[in-house]
């Protein structure tokens, strides 16, 4: 049964195309993943989907009698609402009773309770309580009176998804579900989205994520989208199969190309109708013969300072806030080429030891003594901060016009971004107009410039998509300094 339609829709903006007469089903129990590099408009078809966003031309037709709900990046919700209000703010009747009765439950009204306990009853919704209470409990909102307006973004990300999850609609979309989430809530959503009935179009880098709940991955690329009947493997294996007959098909186009142009040459300029009909042929070899279809490489060769013997120490290093311990006589020594991985809940203190670490947060006891050589390149989780009117190659001329290479080369602001995955037309973009993704992917780019020989990155792989996470893996794979990364990215981590 079909539950979504797309005909030759097409959005652009001014003169760049996202995308041009894309058509595609998605069917009932289907779970689709959208793949894409940042920028290529992901989010953007699925706000065009949901008439969130006006579209150039094409035709969106969903079935009459389902429920749609929408999970955005960036949800926008009423301050003054309490979680509680917020994750039942929908039209479902049961949720309204259900809604009621918590209200009832936390002001202990004995008489309302028994009035909707008979409500609920009649209605057959206590399933609906349990999953709430389940949903609440998973995401750790338990706390249902506190003010939307007082939470952190993760915070506020996890009452999105609450909201979403207890919607009970029959089709799902989600944009980045499992941003801020802890890797128990990450394998927990990951198991009841698999198990869902709900159909599901979803927005995720998550590769292990992609793995387990998708049956279907539609690649963004090109103006237009590749369908992948399978999960995230068989997408990459089919993916590579494309590109081979792809890359065969460029080379025989090449040679036929060169003995075509030999042909041209020769011909005197008064051509008759067969030859007239060859160059036009010719024009068509000559545009697929020179495609490109070389891989991304993030290669950043940077000259850095030799790390000496003596690179980080703890000893015996102690942290609290009140009650709460982040650490207690933590000692440890910091290995040349040591790569570190740093797991654990929202709200533990990850953050914070990487902030004790660059002498950004003081110890509570012990000491951490940094050696004479170490250079920290830190990468934290906020969005890169520039004036309004900066492009993007103004970012990378902020810190300098030339970068020392090894071996006594140099690169140019320009060649570095476009290393950095940034073609030239980007490079006099505005910085605001960038997608977040390409922001961090710019952000990032600033510390490697710093030529650190110990990086520290807190959570990188936060909306880049799949493809510059994949080269950031290349480059850290080569990386010659020390490496600590705090990350719920489970396939990022089992890199190292």
């Amino acid at each position: 049964m079909n539950y979504l339609s797309v005909e030759n829709l097409t959005k652009s903006f001014g003169e760049r195309v996202l995308f041009a007469d894309l058509t595609f089903g998605i069917d009932q129990g289907q779970k689709v993943a959208i793949i894409a590099k940042n920028g290529s408009g992901k989010t953007t078809l699925l706000r065009c989907l949901m008439d969130f966003e006006q579209y150039d031309s094409g035709r969106i037709v969903f079935r009459n009698d389902i429920r749609v709900a929408f999970m955005e990046q960036t949800e926008l919700m009423n301050p003054e609402q309490t979680i509680l209000e917020a994750v039942f703010d929908h039209d479902l009747p049961e949720l309204k009773l259900i809604k009621e009765y918590n209200i009832a439950m936390d002001s202990n009204d004995e008489k309302a309770l028994e009035h909707l306990y008979q409500e609920i009853t009649e209605m057959n919704a206590w399933d609906i309580e349990v999953k709430v209470q389940q949903i609440l409990s998973v995401l750790k909102l338990q706390d249902t009176s506190q003010l939307v307006g007082s939470l952190s973004g993760g915070q506020k990300k996890r009452v999105a998804l609450a909201k979403v999850l207890l919607s009970e609609a029959d089709f799902l979309f989600l944009d980045e579900p499992t941003n801020h989430l802890d890797l128990d809530m990450i394998e927990w959503l990951e198991s009841y989205l698999a198990t869902s009935k709900s159909t599901i179009l979803m927005v995720t880098h998550d590769r292990y994520f992609l793995e387990v709940v998708c049956d279907t991955i539609f690649e963004l690329a090109d103006q237009t989208i590749y369908r992948y009947k399978g999960n995230f493997s068989y997408y990459l294996e089919k993916k590579a199969e494309r590109e081979d007959q792809l890359q065969s098909t460029i080379e025989k186009a090449k040679n036929t190309f060169k003995k075509e142009l030999e042909w041209i040459r020769r011909q005197p300029k008064a051509r008759g109708t067969k030859q007239k009909a060859r160059v036009d042929a010719f024009q068509d070899i000559k545009k697929t013969a020179l495609q490109n279809t070389d891989e991304d490489e993030l290669e950043l060769p940077v000259k850095m300072e030799r790390l000496g013997s003596k690179i980080v120490e703890f000893h015996k290093v102690g942290k609290s806030f009140g009650d709460k311990k982040i650490l207690e006589d933590f000692t440890y020594n910091v290995q040349r080429l040591e790569r570190l991985g740093i797991v654990g809940n929202n709200g533990t203190g990850k953050t914070t030891f990487l902030k004790m670490l660059l002498g950004e947060e003081p110890t509570d006891k012990g000491k951490i003594v940094i050696g004479e050589t170490v250079v920290f390149g830190y990468y934290s989780q906020d969005l890169i901060k520039v004036p309004d009117d900066f492009k993007v190659i103004d970012v990378v001329k902020e810190v300098a016009e030339y970068i020392p290479l090894e071996k006594g080369r140099q690169l140019s602001a320009a060649q570095l971004l476009e290393r950095f995955l940034f073609p030239r037309d980007m490079h006099y973009n505005f910085v605001h107009k960038l997608s977040g993704g390409e922001k961090r992917r710019l952000k990032l780019l600033r510390v490697l410039m710093s030529n650190p020989n110990f990086l520290i990155l807190d959570e990188p792989t936060n909306d880049l998509d799949i493809f510059a996470m994949s080269v950031l893996e290349d480059y850290l794979r080569n990386f010659q300094g020390c490496l600590i990364v705090v990350s719920h990215d489970r396939y990022f981590m089992d890199k190292w």
